[in-house]
């Protein structure tokens, strides 16, 4: 090697350690600036995480889909709305109306209960329920007196709750009665007919395709569907009696299916007394302050409800649950 290669080595040497150095530093000063990038995205997704849940939180109970039960203070007139179609899962069902009566009768304030009805009829499986459920209520809580007041409408499955109320009043232009059962479907053998549509039917137990629209109508189904029916009539007219008493003048025409307007009905004892719900707050429990006690279904129950009823549907369960109505 010669004296000036000697010479030079060093001095490159340098030149390269202080290159690495500078690479080293630049590249630890990249990385510290993309772990704070890192750090400072994960932050921003938390936060933001955070005030979304918060904002989701508050909307879910400003809208009641938490459910819960209710409470309030002081002296109050406690109302529960039976606002709809009765029926399981719909908008009045008898777990989420009894959620509501146990709520009245849990707060240690409530002077008197309102059920405001304002409801065409449904099922006659959830009005009954209901309907039991109010009596033994008032058994355990004979101070707490119980009042139906009807808005619009207040017919058949509706009129089977508010018979189980101590009292019923109603606008002199609502609608009051149809004290009857139904079952209603269609025949479709004479269109097959005329499509030249046949009926392909296989069952197993004779009775099992018992009023089958797309098959001609069988006497002895008929008899038995009539049968039931009628019974469910009975059941119905006991219900009626035994809610209101000496206070009903019964006539053929009472549990025939008819309806009346609220100031006929008063005339004919299936209710007391003209009256809202302020009304009755005010001046007959005496207590003016109203607190709605109507239970709201939470979330997921809302969800859950629907795919079984979706899957029913699926099915055929529901064709005679359906078919049958107080309405």
């Amino acid at each position: 090697m010669s004296e000036d290669s000697q010479q030079n080595t060093p001095i490159n040497n340098s030149k390269s350690d202080d290159t690495k150095w500078q690479r080293d530093a630049i590249e630890k000063l990249a990385g510290s600036a993309l772990t704070e990038q890192r750090t400072a995205r994960r932050w921003s997704i938390f936060f933001k995480g955070l005030t979304f849940a918060y904002l989701f939180i508050i909307l879910f109970l400003a809208m009641g889909w938490f459910g819960g039960g209710k409470t309030s203070t002081g002296s109050h007139t406690a109302l529960i709305e039976v606002a709809g179609v009765i029926e399981a899962g719909g908008a009045v069902n008898a777990d989420s109306f009894m959620s509501s009566l146990h709520d009245a009768y849990d707060d240690k304030n409530t002077k008197g209960i309102i059920l405001r009805i304002n409801s065409p009829g449904g099922s006659p499986v959830q009005a009954g329920i209901i309907n039991d459920e109010i009596k033994r209520q008032k058994k355990l809580h004979p101070k707490i007196p119980v009042y139906a007041v009807v808005e619009d409408i207040c017919a058949s499955g509706g009129y089977y709750i508010a018979a189980a109320a101590d009292k019923i009043y109603v606008d002199k232009a609502s609608i009051v009665g149809s004290i009857g059962v139904l079952m209603d479907g269609y025949g479709f053998t004479e269109v097959m007919k005329k499509v030249g549509v046949e009926r392909r039917l296989l069952t197993a137990g004779e009775n099992k395709a018992m009023l089958d629209p797309f098959s001609p109508v069988n006497p002895k189904h008929q008899a038995l569907a009539q049968a039931m029916l009628n019974e469910i009539h009975e059941q119905f007219k006991t219900v009626v009696r035994q809610g209101r008493g000496s206070r009903l003048k019964e006539t053929p025409e009472t549990f025939s299916g008819l309806f009346w307007s609220g100031e006929e009905s008063i005339k004919m004892g299936l209710a007391d007394a003209l009256g809202s719900a302020d009304y009755v707050a005010r001046d007959v429990i005496k207590e003016e302050k109203i607190v709605d006690f109507t239970s709201q279904e939470d979330f997921t129950s809302r969800i859950a409800k629907r795919i079984g009823a979706s899957m029913a549907k699926a099915v055929g369960v529901d064709v005679l649950t359906k078919g049958i109505q107080l309405r």
